[in-house]
């Protein structure tokens, strides 16, 4: 099931597992090979980003990608989903209705332009914007032949609809979306709801454990103690245990 992923650009973090960094805002997006099934974690921010993630994917496995999970409803985590056809979508209950509302949609296209993706590309991904078909409410376990998965909502935290996934293994991966940041302090933005986000990644810890893989939205790899530390500071600010 090993894979070259250095060449593509990618980062191996176990066998059949790895993310990239995507230049601009370095979104991390995850790629996850089962026997039957690809699934890929968030899509980029543009078409275009879309395109080369879905190609580089194919050249990487050999296959289609199959599976999708959004982490959040955030420009450049979201906006290269329609670059895949035929593909499941999963997200966070809520983040259906959210992606198919037109307001919502041209906020998530002005946000994207506000942050410097160019006009044209933004328009271009809002208007084919792919909502997630499958919501997830508590917690779904993916077989994607010869690995389980699950998809865990643990939020409301950085946004108002947080999709984790946990690659089980001999050290387990936690593809944790926005949740955790190392390349900067966490963004908070208007959907936030910071007095739940702690309990969040209390919940995160629980079911990644101490000794895994946490992989952040931006940033590197950390370990369970870097969480626990973002935790009890995002804690601080917002003055809850």
């Amino acid at each position: 099931m090993d894979i070259a992923w250095e060449e593509y650009g990618w980062e191996r973090l176990a066998d059949g597992v790895g993310r990239r960094r995507l230049p601009g805002w370095d979104a991390t997006v995850g790629l996850v090979l089962g026997d039957r099934a690809v699934l890929l974690y968030d899509t980029g921010s543009s078409l275009r980003e879309g395109a080369e993630l879905r190609s580089q994917a194919e050249a990487l496995t050999g296959r289609k990608v199959t599976h999708i999970a959004l982490s959040h409803p955030h420009f450049d985590h979201v906006l290269g989903t329609a670059a895949f056809a035929g593909v499941q979508v999963y997200g966070a209950v809520g983040t259906d209705t959210l992606l198919r509302n037109a307001r919502e949609r041209e906020a998530l296209r002005s946000d994207a332009v506000r942050q410097g993706l160019d006009a044209a590309e933004a328009a271009e991904a809002a208007d084919v914007l792919v909502a997630p078909e499958h919501v997830v409410s508590g917690e779904w376990t993916l077989d994607l032949g010869g690995r389980q998965v699950l998809l865990a909502n643990v939020g409301p935290a950085h946004s108002g609809h947080d999709l984790v996934l946990l690659v089980p293994g001999a050290r387990e991966v936690v593809f944790c979306g926005d949740l955790v940041e190392e390349s900067g302090e966490p963004q908070a933005g208007p959907d936030a709801v910071l007095s739940q986000w702690p309990a969040a990644l209390d919940r995160l810890l629980a079911l990644g454990g101490e000794d895994a893989h946490y992989v952040p939205g931006h940033g590197a790899v950390v370990d369970a103690a870097f969480v626990r530390a973002q935790r009890d500071e995002l804690a601080r600010r917002v003055d809850v245990p």
